[in-house]
């Protein structure tokens, strides 16, 4: 990210807007706008890197003690102007990472109902005694209700279990 230095401090407030716009789904900036400032690597490292420092510092809601801290290479004046963009635009580019997020999927979970079986023998095996979880899920998708029906064993439901604490820790951290 040192290359950062190369430019004229308001280049690099300018270069850290149009950084943002591209996050946001407007146009990005262009490498030919900066060719004869650095190489295809060195721009395409410098924005790769801008990009998820944006990206990072919002989805983690990172202190400016903590940005600054990152661009520590960074003689200070730019440093601090990169930290300026992102207190200035913070909440676009959290409104980005999410609408990022909700076009995953369109799907909701409406409702869900569980019970526990045990298997005690299927057509190959006579003697099996295993837990087996039944799972119902109504799903929400489109304004449309769908029934999804799951049967796990203790293995997958322990990994279900796990991703979910996943994700769970993710979406706390967004807040």
């Amino acid at each position: 990210m040192e290359v950062l230095d190369r430019l004229p401090e308001p280049d690099c407030v300018k270069l850290c807007h149009r950084l943002v716009d591209g996050l946001c789904g407007r146009e990005p900036p262009c490498r030919g706008e900066y060719g004869a400032t650095w190489s295809l690597q060195e721009w395409a490292g410098l924005r790769d890197s801008l990009t998820a420092l944006f990206c990072r510092a919002v989805g983690s809601n990172s202190a400016d003690e903590e940005v600054l801290a990152e661009l520590q290479k960074l003689c200070s004046r730019h440093a601090h102007a990169v930290l300026n963009v992102l207190r200035s635009r913070r909440r676009e580019v959290r409104l980005a990472l999410l609408s990022r997020t909700d076009c995953m999927s369109s799907a909701a979970l409406q409702d869900f109902d569980w019970s526990l079986k045990l298997a005690l023998s299927s057509d190959k095996i006579s003697s099996l005694n295993t837990p087996l979880l039944s799972l119902s899920l109504d799903v929400r998708e489109n304004g449309a209700l769908r029934p999804v029906a799951v049967e796990m064993s203790k293995e997958e439901l322990s990994a279900l279990i796990s991703s979910l604490e996943a994700a769970n820790k993710v979406m706390l951290q967004m807040k």
